[in-house]
């Protein structure tokens, strides 16, 4: 039985009342970005300003270094979003952080003496790939760390909700390598009443900083494109999400619905098989 009921939804990543800050903040970039000289535009190259003929016609100089002082305006930093009632960071009560095992690529199972259950699920390898957004996106972050979590296919949060609060599983820590990748072993998770399909991740600049639980450099989430959610949902387990979903769309999504092109993952593969999502992570 699917427990979320319409009075948690607003708790359930604190509500609009919560996330109305954030949201103004962002549209408020976005305008002032339209009305400036220079835009505040993400990593792909379809943001990028037409040049006419006449302007193609200077010289090599000045367009390099037009090239050159365009580079980190192309790259804009992951938007930041509430972290939900959930994180288990500390910042709400429960803090898995600290605790020994946190520290894992292969987030189905949950670690420690006191959880022992496995997150069953249609298979999903996540990677998020981290970079410098001053530099304009080149620039892998090697050494910073990214604890990521996210709900099981029930749509239950481990140390939270009700039946699963001796479990940790599906959250873990990695430190980014020398490309700026983490790679996380997870399951694709649920949708559940009032929110978009979505993975909740922190940045941190080091290891010793997320296992620590201090110092959050940026709080994202990810989100799942329609297609596959519909596929996935059409499987065993998930059957409560089929009637979730179709009630949602990202364009009306409380976190996402004021833009999501940074956020949407690029997903691959297959029920069967697995899947596997990927997004840069500008930070």
């Amino acid at each position: 039985m699917h427990r979320h009921h319409d009075d948690e939804v607003h708790e359930h990543d604190r509500g609009l009342s919560y996330d109305l800050p954030v949201l103004a903040r962002r549209r408020m970039i976005r305008l002032m970005a339209g009305a400036s000289l220079i835009p505040l535009v993400g990593c792909s190259s379809e943001d990028e300003t037409a040049v006419s003929p006449s302007s193609a016609s200077s010289s090599t100089a000045s367009s390099s270094s037009s090239s050159s002082s365009s580079s980190s305006a192309d790259c804009a930093t992951i938007p930041n979003e509430t972290a939900g009632p959930y994180p288990g960071d500390g910042s709400n009560g429960v803090n898995v952080l600290k605790e020994s095992g946190v520290v894992r690529s292969d987030i189905t199972k949950s670690f420690g003496d006191s959880a022992g259950g496995t997150a069953e699920g249609v298979p999903l390898t996540i990677t998020l790939t981290v970079v410098d957004a001053d530099s304009g996106c080149g620039t892998p972050k090697q050494g910073a760390a990214v604890y990521l979590w996210h709900c099981d296919r029930e749509g239950n949060y481990s140390l939270y909700s009700e039946g699963v609060t001796e479990e940790n599983y599906l959250r873990g820590v990695q430190e980014t390598d020398d490309k700026g990748q983490v790679t996380f072993k997870s399951i694709f998770p649920a949708c559940y009443t009032g929110r978009w399909p979505h993975i909740h991740f922190e940045v941190y600049g080091s290891l010793e900083d997320a296992t620590a639980a201090t110092s959050i450099t940026n709080t994202s989430q990810l989100a799942f494109p329609e297609d596959v959610c519909d596929t996935v949902y059409a499987s065993n387990g998930y059957s409560q999400s089929v009637q979730n979903l179709s009630q949602l769309s990202l364009e009306t999504d409380n976190i996402f619905s004021d833009g999501y092109d940074q956020q949407l993952a690029a997903v691959e593969g297959s029920v069967e098989k697995g899947y596997t999502a990927t997004l840069t992570v500008p930070v």
